[in-house]
Order: C-alpha cells, then sequence, then structure tokens
C-alpha cells in the first residue's frame, strides 16, 4: 500500500459514528480484571469486537457476558495459561474465527510481580518473569503474523504494556525490570519488520501506578498460581505502603498529580494509542504516570 493510501485510510476511520474501532478485532490478554478488562470494556464501547484472554475463566466470562450484554456478539472469552504454547495458537484461531478471518489489534497486557533482591532471587522467579513478559507476547505477535503482514488498507496495531521498572529499574525487581525494559525492544523490532510493507504500528506504555491488585497491600491476600501450582503473592508489602502517615500518604509527593491512575484512566491511554489519533505514532514508549519520575 503507497502511503498516501494509508493515510487516506486512517482518515476514513476519523470518521466514526460506529466507534472508533468500528469493525476491528482486538485480543487483549489479562482481560479478566483491572486495567485489561477496562480496555476490553472501552475499545467494545468504541465498535470493536473482543477477545478476552485470562487464564481465571469465571473472571473472562464475566468481563465477555457483560460486554455482550450491552451489545450481543461483541466479546468472546478464550480461556487459557499465556505460558502455554498451545494456548497462543488457539486464541489467534479463535480470534480470528470470531472476527470473520481477520485481527486488527492486540494488546499484550498479561503479566504479574514476583518479587525479590537480587542476591536472593531464584532461577524460577527470574525464567517466569521472561516468559511471561517477553516470551508469550512474542509467541502471540508470531502465531498473529498471517493476520498483521496483509496489505488490506486496514489499520493493524500492537501494544505491548510494560511499566517504569523497566525505565527506570526498581529495588526487589530485577526480573520485572528486565522483562519489561524487553518489552520495549520488541515493540521497536515489530515497528521496523511490520511498519515498511504493511503499515503495522507497534508501540509499548509503560504504566506508573496503577491502582491494580500488583500496587494493593499483599496482606490483602492476592495471588497467582504457576503452572506447577506455586502460589506467588500479589501487592506491595503494607509497611512500604504505610510508611507516610497522615496527609503526606494521601498526597503521593512522588507524583505531580498527587494520585495514582484508575485502571480505566490506564485503559484510556491503550485505547488512545490504538485509536486513528494515533496513526503516526510508531514504536515509541508512552509513559502513563501521572508525571511521576519525570
Amino acid at each position: 500500500m503507497a502511503p498516501t493510501d494509508r493515510l487516506n485510510q486512517v482518515n476514513k476511520h476519523l470518521n466514526y459514528p460506529a466507534g472508533m474501532l468500528a469493525g476491528q478485532v482486538a485480543i487483549i490478554t489479562g482481560a479478566g480484571q483491572g486495567i485489561g478488562a477496562e480496555a476490553a470494556r472501552l475499545f467494545a464501547n468504541e465498535g470493536a469486537k473482543v477477545v478476552i484472554a485470562d487464564i481465571d475463566a469465571n473472571k473472562a466470562n464475566s468481563v465477555a457476558d457483560a460486554i455482550n450484554a450491552a451489545g450481543p456478539g461483541r466479546a468472546l472469552a478464550v480461556v487459557g495459561d499465556v505460558l502455554d504454547p498451545k494456548y497462543m495458537d488457539e486464541l489467534v484461531k479463535q480470534a480470528a474465527e470470531f472476527g470473520g478471518g481477520k485481527i486488527h489489534i492486540i494488546v499484550n497486557n498479561a503479566g504479574f510481580t514476583w518479587d525479590g533482591v537480587i542476591h536472593k532471587m531464584t532461577d524460577k522467579q527470574w525464567d517466569t518473569m521472561l516468559a511471561v513478559h517477553n516470551t508469550a507476547p512474542f509467541r502471540l505477535v508470531r502465531a498473529a503474523a498471517p493476520y498483521f503482514r496483509v496489505k488490506d488498507q486496514e489499520p493493524r496495531v500492537v501494544i505491548n504494556i510494560s511499566s517504569t521498572s523497566g525505565i527506570h529499574g526498581n529495588a526487589g525487581q530485577a526480573n520485572y525490570a528486565v522483562a519489561k525494559a524487553g518489552v520495549v525492544g520488541l515493540t521497536k523490532t515489530i515497528a521496523k519488520e511490520w511498519g515498511p510493507a504493511f503499515g503495522v504500528r507497534s508501540n509499548t506504555i509503560a504504566f506508573g501506578y496503577v491502582t491494580t491488585r500488583l500496587t494493593a497491600a499483599k496482606e490483602a491476600g492476592a495471588f497467582i498460581t504457576t503452572p506447577d501450582g506455586t502460589q506467588v503473592a500479589l501487592g506491595i508489602p503494607g509497611k512500604q505502603l504505610d510508611g507516610k502517615k497522615g496527609a503526606e500518604a494521601d498526597s503521593y509527593p512522588d507524583i505531580p498529580l498527587r494520585r495514582p491512575a484508575s485502571p480505566e484512566e490506564a485503559a484510556r491511554s491503550i485505547l488512545g494509542v490504538a485509536s486513528p489519533y494515533f496513526s503516526y505514532v510508531n514504536g515509541e514508549t508512552i509513559r502513563v504516570t501521572g508525571g511521576r519520575n519525570m
């Protein structure tokens, strides 16, 4: 497709009475809760058919059912573990069938943390973080390649979710920081390989403090179970959260907006990057932090 043809196609999509993502099919991993679930709802509200990919069947189906209650046939739950290579192939297969033979958007959002200081971190902690945040997104993008390396004049977007831990590092998160830094390299490579001939856009969103189960108090008891049955506690130890008292604790002094983001606010940035308004943004890492770490 010639550059002018691509621009004309983008301009056509800017007239969106049926939604900015009308006619598009999106896969969102980790969409059973939190940021992923909010992104799925926003995408569906903008006309997309959304594939809810999550390991938790109850949560995935609940999100899909809620979306379909507002308009049947807009969401499909495909349950599975992103660490299972066979799941990625099945996910792409079902998404393509759901979308009438097309997939337009991938949001690699699934992930979790398994913290530990460097001198005490196990190989399993290290390997699991790279598998979840690097290998799984790579496998999904590779499996979906036949639906992205096409010249049908329709938009194609890959959005990889990272973290400011991958940009600045973070004590106790060497594994997570390395994995989230790796996401940036994957994003840029997709942009360079698939942008010239196919017009595929690929961008990273690096989140700061968002109120999810990963930033809740660890004492709340949230956990995730790895394929071998290991339960990994999620969240931040309460002593760290309670390090500041009173008004200072409520103001988040290291965030210029003085508050964390809600999951919906975070999801809006994903919608923005997927939308036609970001049609010339490619290979970038977009920080959504409320101004933290400027």
